[in-house]
């Protein structure tokens, strides 16, 4: 669920090209049709398979990209793929994580790892990684997600909790301030 909203958020539609691109290698053999092409091509492949919400395509094509070059958007487009096809959460996440180890100025694998976070259910540690992404770049997918999930500004007094009745009025008044301008 989380995943297709993903899809939708992003925007991307596939091309007819694409498409029959998809249907030409389901038909194909399974082991040579993969060796026949390069990393983007099984990168492209496996981002437009898992556009199309064919989860099980996407998880091989971007398993073959990744056994072959293991870069960091391959990282964390297959840990996306896997948990969304097998539901591998800590695998998952574990990859993501790399993958921002290894750029940690692209907000693309923030916004991986918090749909990740968000497959398994994690609500608040994926708003956490989505506010990580933003501080890293601008992306309007994070911005997105976030006004989907319900973004909320940090509280007016940081010691005292989101609930306590002081935070909840200052931060009434906050918005009612920053809506008048």
């Amino acid at each position: 669920m989380i995943v297709l909203i993903y899809a939708a958020l992003v925007g991307r539609q596939l091309r007819a090209r694409g498409q029959e691109r998809i249907a030409k290698m389901t038909k194909a053999n399974h082991g040579d049709s993969l060796a026949d092409l390069d990393d983007e091509e099984l990168f492209k492949l496996g981002t437009e398979a898992l556009d199309a919400k064919n989860y099980a395509m996407a998880h091989r094509y971007l398993y073959a990209a990744l056994e072959r070059e293991r870069t960091p958007n391959n990282l964390s487009q297959y840990a996306l793929a896997l948990a969304a096809h097998t539901r591998k959460i800590e695998p998952s996440i574990a990859l993501c994580q790399e993958a921002v180890k290894k750029e940690p100025k692209n907000s693309e694998h923030f916004l991986r790892l918090g749909t990740v976070y968000l497959v398994a259910g994690r609500k608040k540690e994926a708003i956490r990684i989505f506010r990580l992404g933003l501080r890293v770049g601008k992306n309007p997918t994070i911005v997105r997600w976030l006004q989907v999930l319900g973004y909320r500004k940090s509280p007016v007094i940081p010691f005292l909790s989101c609930t306590n009745p002081l935070n909840k009025y200052l931060g009434k008044i906050r918005t009612s301030i920053t809506r008048g301008r």
